[in-house]
């Protein structure tokens, strides 16, 4: 709308970039335009909701520009003459706004669902990745057509993560990737039409086909060395519960490609699934088991919680700590998740192949498909990509790389090391008094958000050792020993500080905080007595 040749979602912040007043770099041109985008949203904002303007004008100051504004930002002739902007504006306003007042249909939809009547139904989706038809929420909502998956739009997505994460993998070890391990949920395949599936196939050098007509995958095809440019990667599924119930055709799908991938003749280093199937194969008959049983075991790469089970089996042990060593985390994770799934495995008993997937694994990935949320706020996260973690670490003696895959901006997918990517939800969310004001105004539910917020950093940390120790003295002097917070949280959900502070505590004994003072752990220790006594008075 300003005759910018820039796109704010792909653009490299660190690019020059002299196009706009007082701006050098291609992030200060971006900071510009969120610093305005923000500024007519709020005044659409304040327009909706304000009492005295029960006739809002159809956008911010009529027809104005906004010549109140300080922004460097060209003015031009008015938001008439930039048709685009003024379009996306009457939509916010007379769509996107009005949705979005209406969350308080939740409640009112659960109730009615809960008295057996009628709830509306809706699409399933994210509304940051360019599904705002799923607005407004508290519908009950449907699913994706699953023989459509993964869409063509999530294998653009799926192979150019494949293709950044490659490239991200040499660069930090200086070759490529053999082996990974994706954890893939059902609830993100519906929201993104598979992308985890999609570049899980990308890896292994596999492209869907899909019918003209219907756009239904109805088939799918090994692309060959020439056309690929790099070897195959050797790609081992961690499923969910949800999506093993969900998604049975995607199931079989990956399992048809791995068997197609593995009966290649390639070179060993350039298809090391089908030469880790041949060595496999081998062992497992000169151990008794026939031809067809041997290889089937050696081509097991989608495995899960038994039938029935959902979860990966940590939680418990981290909230009760009922545990001692890596040891005790991985074979609770092993036990949890060593089911074959497949065309002729629907949840077989398959320890010895999972131990077998994970003690050759070099690279452990999971991926988030938009920025609503973080690997903080869900104990899932730590279960699976820590689960699996701890598992290859223990069953190697060494630690498998970790990465956190973001595919929020479907453009452009980014890579982090999973350590890169705690470091930078911390410094955006855990301690932001911005964050912490916000979910202070929420009562027992704040401080239960900020008491999650310390047990799964913590189990990050005992599960992947990717949590740097300043993060501890950081959460500590944010959530328990400032008096604002301290005092918020004593008052709404003393069981959560009296929590916060034994986690970290449980931190610095099992080794992972080794940084604390005696002040602050004498600090920490006063405050969960105090709390303890605090809840102790509520009960007598």
């Amino acid at each position: 709308s300003w005759g910018l040749d820039l796109d704010p979602l792909t653009a490299e912040p660190g690019e020059p970039f002299t196009a706009l007043a007082n701006c050098r770099i291609v992030g200060d041109a971006i900071e510009a335009l969120e610093e305005e985008a923000a500024r007519l949203v709020e005044e659409l904002l304040q327009e909706f909701v304000a009492p005295s303007c029960p006739h809002p004008s159809p956008l911010p100051g009529g027809e104005g520009t906004g010549e109140n504004s300080s922004s460097s930002l060209p003015s031009g002739e008015g938001l008439g003459a930039r048709v685009p902007l003024a379009a996306e504006l009457r939509w916010i306003q007379h769509t996107l706004i009005p949705a979005l007042a209406r969350t308080t249909d939740e409640i009112a939809n659960l109730l009615m669902g809960l008295a057996g009547r009628y709830v509306p139904s809706g699409p399933a989706g994210a509304p940051s990745r360019n599904r705002p038809d799923v607005l407004p929420t508290g519908r009950n909502f449907f699913s994706v057509d699953i023989r459509a998956i993964p869409t063509e739009s999530a294998w653009d997505v799926g192979r150019r993560a494949a293709e950044v994460l490659i490239e991200q993998y040499t660069q930090d070890h200086g070759e490529y990737p053999q082996t990974l391990g994706l954890s893939v949920w059902g609830t993100s395949t519906m929201r993104t039409g598979g992308d985890d599936l999609a570049e899980a196939l990308a890896l292994m050098g596999v492209r869907p086909v899909w019918d003209g007509p219907s756009r239904r995958v109805v088939d799918f095809e090994v692309l060959p060395l020439s056309a690929l440019g790099r070897p195959r990667v050797d790609v081992t599924l961690r499923i969910s519960g949800f999506f093993r119930d969900a998604f049975p055709n995607l199931i079989d799908l990956f399992d048809q490609a791995v068997a197609a991938v593995a009966a290649l003749e390639e070179p060993p280093e350039q298809n090391p699934l089908a030469d880790r199937v041949r060595q496999e194969s081998e062992d497992w008959q000169r151990q008794g088991l026939t031809a067809e049983q041997a290889e089937q075991r050696s081509r097991y790469r989608i495995f899960g919680s038994k039938p029935g089970a959902y979860g990966a089996g940590l939680q418990g042990l981290i909230e009760s700590q009922n545990w001692t060593t890596d040891e005790d985390l991985a074979r609770a994770y092993l036990n949890w998740s060593g089911y074959a799934y497949g065309r002729n495995a629907q949840g077989h008993a398959m320890p010895e192949a999972f131990e077998q997937r994970l003690r050759h694994l070099q690279v452990v990935l999971h991926n988030q498909d938009n920025r609503e949320h973080d690997l903080l706020d869900s104990d899932d996260y730590y279960q699976f990509q820590g689960g699996m973690t701890v598992a290859a670490r223990t069953l190697q003696g060494q630690q498998p790389a970790t990465y956190f895959g973001d595919n929020a901006v479907t453009a452009q997918p980014k890579v982090r090391s999973l350590a890169a990517e705690i470091a930078k939800v911390y410094r955006s969310r855990v301690v932001n008094p911005k964050w912490i004001e916000g979910v202070m105004r929420h009562g027992y539910k704040g401080a239960f958000e900020m008491a999650a917020t310390v047990d799964y950093l913590f189990a990050y940390d005992a599960t992947t050792h990717c949590v740097a120790d300043h993060m501890y003295e950081g959460v500590a002097q944010a959530y328990v020993l400032d008096s604002d917070v301290q005092a918020f949280v004593q008052q709404s959900n003393p069981w959560a500080l009296r929590d916060m502070a034994e986690r970290l505590l449980e931190a610095n004994q099992r080794g992972l905080w080794q940084s604390a003072t005696e002040t602050t752990l004498d600090a920490l220790r006063q405050i969960a007595n105090e709390a303890e006594g605090v809840l102790e008075a509520r009960q007598s």
